[in-house]
This record gives C-alpha cells, structure tokens and sequence, in this order.
C-alpha cells in the first residue's frame, strides 16, 4: 500500500515470523548461541523462553532454516491436548502412521522410528511450542520420550517453547525430574531503548530503505515505552505510524503523530489491561539514569525516617541534588512519577520546616541538641 511512497520493496513492520528480518539484540545472539551449541552437542532438552512477540518463534525459523540434512524434525503447536494426542502428533509429524492406534502402539512404533534414524545417522528433533500450557502430566510425558536412548546417546531432543509461565511451571515439585534434565536453558529479555531504535532502522533496512522516514530520538522513546521493547508491539505501532505518515504525505514520523498512534492503539487493544496502566508510567519506563536517581532518593528518604539526625542535613542536601536532575529528566507525560517527585518535594520541605523550628526554639549543648533531635525523629 505505502511501498512505492517511501521506497520500500516490502512492508517492514509485518507481524509474520520471516527470519529474513531477524535482529539479533544482545539477548537474542545469545539465544541463538546457545541453542546452535545445544543442537550440535545433541543436549537432551533445551528450554526457550521469552514473553509474547518477544521473537521466540522468528529464532526457531531462523534455527531450522539453518539445519543440515540430517536433522528430522516434529514439531507441536497444539499443547491443549491429551497424552495420547501429543504422541499421536509427534508421530505424525516425523512422518508414522497414527490412525486407528493406541498409546502404547504408538510408543513402540515411535521408539522403532528413532532408533532406525540413529542408524541412519540422523538427528530427530522434536520442538514443542507453547509449552507453558503443557499440564503437568503431560510435562512428564514429555520427559518420558527423552528416556528413548542408547547406551551413547539420546534418541530424541526435546526443545520446550514458552512463555515466562513455563519456567514456573518446571519449579513445581513433581517435575523435578525433568527440570534437573534441562542441559540449555535461555530467555529472550526485551529490547533496551537503544535495540528499540536500532530494531525499527533494521527492519527498514531489510524491506529496502532505512531512511524511509524520519524519526527523531523523542518518537523512539515513546515507542519504547508503550512496547515495553517487545518487537511485536514495535511492529504493530511502526505499521500503523507507516499508514498514517502515508496518509499525510510526509517522511517525518512527528511526536505527535506517534503519541497519536499509541493512544489509538491502546485505547483499541487495550494491550497491557487496566492493571498494568501505572506500570507504563514508573521509573521502568523511564530511563536508566532517571530511575537510578530516583532510587537514591528514596534511599535518602528511608535513612531520615528511620536513621540518626547526624546524616540529617547532608541527606537533605543530597535530596536536593538529585530532585535537580530528576526534574530535568523525568518526562512531563509520567503523571505517576509528577505525583512521587510532588509527594518527595513536600516531605522534604516538611523536614526542613521541622529542623529549623528545632534549631530556633532548643537551646542546649550540641551533643544535647542531636540527643534531642534523635528523639524528636524516632518519636
């Protein structure tokens, strides 16, 4: 639709998992490391996980793409099934026959498949994507398949595929076992606001032409902040800022436009719920040095209620510092951060108040004067 108008050869935002448009973020080359590792070393299970959109299913497009002839691979998407089911799949899938048999037919028949590849010299690999929605049982079951072995190595590796919620999963008691049995384990983190940009240049680059539109530093913040860094968010916002540069005809991806898009977007979708609302608004959100000041303060905070009045004066001082730079950093959009910095600003102006009233009005000793004060603050 917008191709021709920005000199594009293809849509660079397209939510289809196309390893062509694999950018490899600190955390993904990582990932993609120690998967290639695990496959070669024929590691018995490998455990991928990552949040939604966060690119898992890219990086095992890109892994199969790469693997040689002698891989054989099954692989299930549907795991909201029984255990009968899942080995039917998995049979299915390296190519046996499933009609009409039951579990243990299909176990036997399973074990002969393998065992016929290992002579081949083949590699079978079975990938189960969605894991975390594996019950228990069939978590078990799924360990039971990796017992299929010689006396030198597995028959079959098993990679688990999820979301963040399989991770707690394998922590549950009952499956012990198979945790212990997990040789390579990764996670796929979201990208920081640096990868952010980097990620959205990238995929231009890839459809044809990374300077088909213009965006200025304060537009990729507030891409960030609304994806939180997970690609498929970036997508979603950067096809949308793409139809609406477009209709407007202008390269230039404004501010405005972008908090446009992202109000729409949320307001539509509603992508993070209501809960998550004040979550966007904190120090996460925000930069690392912005939310690293504010962590001071806070500190700051916690020594003058709950410390001596010695350190009194040079925390004030050092509140006051960091307020400074906190002000100068801390976007005006954050309404929940403006009502934190308000609140400290008038503790910290309450306290000041209260130590120069004291200061005024008790007349002793020095060493009598911070007695005082320490039982003035712990009062």
């Amino acid at each position: 639709m917008y191709e021709e108008f920005f000199n594009l050869t293809t849509k660079p935002f397209e939510l289809v998992p196309n390893p062509e448009f694999l950018f490899l973020s600190k955390s993904h080359k990582k990932a993609i490391t120690y998967l290639d590792y695990g496959i070669k070393e024929r590691v018995g299970f490998i455990l991928l996980t990552g949040e939604i959109g966060s690119g898992k299913t890219t990086i095992l497009r890109n892994l199969i793409k790469g693997l040689g002839d002698r891989v054989v691979l099954s692989k299930v998407f549907n795991t909201r099934v029984t255990s009968e089911q899942l080995i039917a799949m998995v049979n299915e899938d390296f190519g046996l026959e499933v009609s009409g048999k039951d579990r243990l037919t299909l176990l036997r028949e399973l074990n002969e498949f393998l065992i016929d590849q290992y002579a081949r010299g083949n590699q079978p690999i079975l990938i189960v994507d969605e894991a975390q929605n594996l019950s228990p049982d069939l978590l078990e079951e799924v360990r039971l398949l990796s017992n299929l072995e010689t006396d030198r190595s597995k028959l079959l590796q098993i990679i688990l595929v999820g979301q963040p919620e399989l991770r707690k999963a394998l922590h549950q008691p009952e499956l012990k076992q198979l945790r212990q049995r997990i040789g390579i384990s990764c996670h796929l983190k979201p990208l920081c606001l640096d990868e952010t940009g980097n990620y959205i240049h990238h995929r231009l680059e890839v459809a044809g032409n990374r300077d088909a539109v213009e965006l200025p530093p304060e537009t990729i913040e507030i891409i960030y902040q609304f994806s939180r860094g997970i690609p498929r968010l970036i997508n979603i916002i950067g096809d949308f800022l793409m139809i609406s540069a477009f209709a407007e005809q202008t390269r230039e991806i404004s501010v405005d436009l972008v908090r446009e898009v992202v109000g729409e977007l949320e307001e539509d979708a509603n992508y993070w719920g209501d809960e998550d609302v004040e979550e966007i608004s904190s120090s996460r959100a925000l930069s690392p040095k912005v939310a690293e000041r504010l962590d001071r303060v806070e500190e700051a905070l916690s020594v003058i209620v709950h410390g001596g009045a010695g350190d009194f004066i040079d925390k004030l001082i050092s509140i006051e510092k960091h307020m400074g730079e906190i002000a100068g950093g801390i976007d005006a959009r954050l309404t929940v951060i403006d009502s934190s910095v308000g609140s400290i600003l008038r503790e910290v102006k309450t306290l000041k108040d209260k130590t120069a009233l004291l200061e005024k009005r008790v007349d002793i000793e020095p060493d009598k004067k911070r007695k005082g004060m320490l039982g003035w603050m712990s009062s």
